[in-house]
């Protein structure tokens, strides 16, 4: 039996009888309201009509009325700060998704795995030890030396947990979520001490970058933003096999999945998803841990509406936690990572609280 014919079966009673699929649309048009505010929130307010009109007057179907200055604010800063926030939105979102799914593990995120870690990692030794170890390096890779050091260190730390879970060809999740951890903490570590011998210059370095921003949107993320698309694609594609994943790994492979194939494709695309996002933006918390929840609440298990929703969530919280971070102390700019462990915190913990009450009943 296929797997896309036992999932259909799987989730036929959900399907027929209260399908979420309609919840996407309002998700979107959520998303599509919020992008407006973003354009129109900040140090300079540019009314959402006059953000539309401008927009559509590309299309000429409208007359732009913005001045030059609101016209320079639009598109050099806010157009491409809120596309590198919809794409690591999603991205993120996505990336916990399918790992809980993976694992079937309600609190797996991309950190479990090493991603965020691996990043950070090789972000605080060019920082830190740049100048005498990694200045051919920095010489060839000039404005990029940070994001494609964060891309790199996240990949490599996911291909040694994977290579470390694997045994007789088959790949252990449970053991990958251990190794993660275990490895998580040992970097842990090494961060702390490349932390203790940095100076003054490159601890304000590290604390601006490990608490996110999405101010460096840019042409220098444009790499990171096409590999973030990528990861998209192929995560969602994960959609179906991971449902018969909720059943158990066994199952799974009884019912057709190739599982081995599928663990190494959701741990190499959230890799890349998120190590494309941490290079792009920094250290960014809660998402990929929340979204999934969220989409879960409100429309059930089923990953074919869990992962699309996931990724709508994500961008909204994205958004809407980039434009708190913006106005909250203007015209000063509070760090996004900060802004989203204030709403992710109070929100996980309500979701625990939440949990086990059920439990107890």
């Amino acid at each position: 039996m296929s797997y896309a014919i036992s999932t259909k079966r799987l989730f036929r009673k959900k399907r027929e009888g209260h399908s979420p699929i309609w919840l996407l649309p309002l998700l979107g048009l959520a998303l599509l309201l919020t992008i407006f505010f973003s354009l129109g929130l900040g140090g300079v307010s540019i009314p959402i009509s006059e953000s539309v009109k401008h927009l559509l007057s590309y299309l000429e179907l409208s007359q732009s009325e913005l001045t030059s200055q609101e016209i320079l604010i639009l598109e050099a800063i806010r157009l491409p700060r809120t596309a590198l926030g919809l794409v690591i939105g999603m991205s993120l979102a996505l990336s916990g998704g399918v790992l809980q799914s993976l694992f079937r593990n309600p609190l797996a995120d991309p950190g479990l795995i090493g991603v965020s870690s691996g990043a950070a990692l090789a972000v605080v030794s060019i920082i830190v030890l740049g100048d005498t170890f990694f200045s051919s390096f920095l010489d060839l890779t000039k404005n990029f030396s940070l994001p494609i050091a964060a891309f790199i260190g996240s990949l490599s730390v996911t291909v040694l947990i994977y290579r470390l879970a694997k045994r007789d060809g088959s790949t252990d999740v449970s053991m990958m979520l251990l190794m993660g951890i275990a490895v998580t903490a040992i970097v842990g570590s090494i961060i702390g001490l490349l932390t203790y011998l940095a100076d003054d210059t490159e601890l304000r370095s590290l604390t601006f970058w490990s608490m996110g921003s999405l101010s460096g949107a840019g042409k220098a993320t444009w790499p990171s933003i096409l590999i973030m698309l990528l990861a998209v694609f192929f995560l969602l594609r994960l959609a179906s096999p991971l449902n018969l994943f909720l059943l158990g790994e066994t199952e799974a492979k009884h019912l057709g999945v190739q599982t081995e194939k599928i663990k190494q494709q959701a741990a190499l695309a959230a890799a890349c998803a998120t190590g494309a996002a941490v290079a792009a933006a920094g250290m960014i918390g809660f998402i990929g841990l929340i979204a999934p929840h969220l989409a879960r609440l409100i429309g059930g298990a089923d990953n074919r509406f869990v992962l699309p929703a996931s990724a709508l969530i994500g961008a909204l919280l994205i958004l809407i936690a980039d434009t708190i971070a913006r106005i909250i102390v203007l015209p000063a700019e509070l760090p996004i990572g900060l802004v989203t462990s204030f709403i992710g915190g109070p929100f996980f913990f309500a979701l625990l609280f939440r949990e086990f009450k059920r439990r107890s009943l």
